[in-house]
């Protein structure tokens, strides 16, 4: 794994929603790779969080000190999931995932991600079997596998999902494409290295980085245990 560049994508939901453009900046100048943006749509999951208008207003925001673009990368918990990902994609978003499970015809929204130009991805909850991603892997930029269930910030990562990180990365390798696996819920500095060992190169990050007082020190302990994996 010495060869894995690594990426961070800090979660803005656990960002301070009142001033979220200054959040993605202040987080992007302490050492963010990605900004993730987690949707909800009280349907899919019980809470409500932010729309496609959200999203384009921070666009601007998302970009480093000198002015290069960071991705946007749109993690979709809703149902339907057609018209939002598109809706996304139009709104600035660089990479949509969404769950198999509240898609009707999976290839087809993947097909839809892609049309517009964005990267696509499929997410995995703690208990949703992997089998789709055979017959798709093809349309596949991005795994996402969930370590908590949807819905909520702050949970605690749950231990079975280094297993299937570890299959996931089979599938992946085995693939031979170039497909980031993401893994999203209570990672941290205490066990982003165990996570990294079992096959992932990218680590979505809330409540680990957007209640210290310094994100960069947040970030940077993170980076130090990557280095260490």
């Amino acid at each position: 794994m010495s060869q894995t560049t690594y990426r961070i994508a800090p979660s803005i939901l656990s960002a301070d929603f009142a001033r979220l453009g200054d959040e993605v900046r202040q987080v992007i100048d302490s050492g963010a790779d990605w900004i993730h943006f987690d949707v909800m749509d009280n349907h899919y999951v019980p809470n409500l969080t932010f729309g496609p208008m959200i999203c384009e207003a921070l666009r601007k925001h998302a970009v480093t000190a000198t002015g290069a673009r960071v991705p946007i990368d749109v993690h979709l918990m809703v149902q339907p999931v057609d018209a939002l990902a598109q809706a996304f994609c139009k709104a600035g978003a660089d990479l949509v995932s969404f769950h198999p499970d509240a898609s009707t015809h999976v290839d087809r929204t993947l097909q839809l991600i892609k049309a517009e130009g964005c990267q696509a991805g499929l997410v995995f909850n703690p208990a949703t079997p992997l089998d789709v991603l055979e017959w798709v892997i093809d349309k596949v930029d991005l795994v996402l596998i969930m370590s908590v269930n949807p819905g909520f910030g702050g949970q605690s990562f749950i231990p079975s999902a280094l297993k299937k990180i570890e299959q996931a990365r089979r599938l992946i390798d085995a693939s031979g494409r170039d497909i980031r696996l993401e893994v999203d819920g209570g990672i941290k500095a205490s066990n982003i290295r165990e996570v990294a060992a079992a096959g992932a190169d990218t680590f979505v990050a809330g409540s680990a980085i957007f209640t210290q007082k310094d994100y960069k020190a947040a970030i940077d302990a993170m980076r130090a245990e990557l280095a260490r994996a």
